[in-house]
């Protein structure tokens, strides 16, 4: 099923025929990559009498990517799936777990202004806010159209979306009720870039649909995030941060105020990079407030912000106390072909907790050894650990926080180029 469907793709994009006569080339690339994950409290507070979790999880992904002098068109198609999800022997494939991750076109109109629509991944920055979601096996795309500018270290990109379930002959409402998925988009992103610095700005306006108490569609609330993201050298020491404000409105009956804010500054000497950095989230009072003042990254690869073991803003932590994260990091040359990151993380509620209790929420610690085997194979071992406060409990339902949390995964990527060719000059 999942052979044939890779080659009924692969037979589509060499037969799309004469665009222009201009060179064609196809490149095939494949992204094969295997984890095994040991979780003893991932994501969330161990509960007592439970048993430990193991799996692997695996992706394969096949990327087709064929260009002319003004047409890009590219397709990735993958499978996600879990080690014996689907039993022996059974002819298809039972978890609907083959899906096209990317499908779109981008059209030059001249040199300087592009055209890009389909299923796309829309990364920027460090990925806070828009990212591409690369650590988790089924990535994060958006079906989305852009108009872009390209000049002398300069970019401008403005995008938008719509969303409907399927096509209709009356109604609009969008009932895909995902966490943070949004019936409309609009965005303008602005990027200057010198020799060693660079600044960004971001409007971001994202509209969820509402229903009313008898479940009928009743309007879309907006939620509107901007902000600006920049990196600059101070002599020796590397700068990069961030500040955002949202606005609008949570939801249909409650109105947003809230911020985030990053600073970062690392060092490299002889075969160690140092760095320390701090990132403010906004939150609401546990007890309630009017407004509803909690940050939330959106559509970030947040898996690579405040802590490794997922325990804030990854399908958590939405609309509630916000947090401080502090942190120091510092990235070991281990070999000619190898690195060791030690991380630490120090949590703090950034809004009141119930009760006055006391705002330290835990401390965590991260490792990952890094190591390229060969070329387009590379190997990843992680172990992270949770040192949770009794305050912890009071974000994650309640859950004891003196057991232990810990996580340990080992990765294996294999990414090699397959298929590269000259397709040479169309005929009319």
């Amino acid at each position: 099923m999942i052979q044939k469907s890779f080659c009924a793709i692969f037979l589509f994009v060499l037969g799309l025929g004469p665009i222009s006569l201009t060179a064609q080339s196809l490149e095939i690339d494949a992204d094969l990559r295997a984890r095994f994950e040991y979780r003893h409290g991932f994501n969330n507070l161990f509960p007592d009498n439970a048993d430990p979790a193991a799996f692997v999880n695996q992706r394969s992904r096949l990327n087709f990517n064929y260009t002319t002098e003004k047409l890009q068109l590219f397709i990735a198609v993958q499978d996600v799936s879990i080690w014996g999800d689907t039993r022996q022997i059974l002819a298809v494939d039972g978890n609907d777990s083959f899906s096209l991750f990317e499908a779109w076109g981008q059209i030059q109109m001249n040199e300087n202004w592009y055209m890009k629509l389909g299923r796309q991944v829309l990364t920027y920055d460090d990925e806070r806010i828009f990212g591409g979601l690369d650590w988790a096996m089924q990535g994060r795309f958006h079906d989305a159209a852009l108009l872009k500018y390209r000049k002398d270290g300069f970019m401008m990109d403005l995008g938008g979306a719509y969303s409907q379930e399927t096509d209709r002959n009356d109604g609009n409402d969008f009932r895909i009720q995902g966490f943070f998925t949004y019936k409309a988009l609009q965005y303008a992103y602005l990027k200057k870039s010198w020799e060693k610095s660079s600044a960004s700005f971001l409007f971001l306006n994202t509209g969820f649909q509402d229903f009313d108490v008898n479940d009928v569609a009743d309007g879309v609330s907006y939620r509107h995030t901007t902000g600006t993201y920049f990196k600059f050298p101070i002599k020796i020491i590397n700068v990069t941060g961030s500040l955002y404000y949202q606005f609008g409105k949570a939801n249909a009956t409650t109105d947003l105020a809230a911020y985030q804010m990053s600073l970062e500054a690392t060092y490299k000497k002889n075969k160690v990079l140092y760095g320390l950095g701090l990132e403010l989230l906004s939150g609401t009072d546990q007890d309630g407030a009017a407004k509803n003042n909690s940050f939330f990254p959106l559509y970030g690869t947040n898996h690579k912000f405040n802590g490794f073991m997922d325990y804030f803003y990854v399908g958590n932590h939405a609309n509630t106390v916000g947090l401080n994260d502090f942190y120091a990091k510092m990235v070991f040359t281990t070999g000619e072909k190898s690195t060791v990151l030690v991380k630490g993380h120090y949590f703090t509620a950034n809004a009141a907790l119930t009760g006055d209790a006391d705002a330290y929420l835990g401390t965590e610690m991260d490792l990952v050894y890094t190591q390229a085997l060969m070329k387009n194979v590379n190997l990843n071992v992680g172990y992270s650990h949770m040192f949770a406060s009794e305050s912890m409990s009071l974000i994650k339902g309640g859950r004891p926080h003196d057991n232990t949390n810990n996580w340990g995964w080992i990765q294996l990527i294999i990414n090699p180029n397959i298929f590269k060719a000259d397709l040479g000059t169309p005929s009319n």
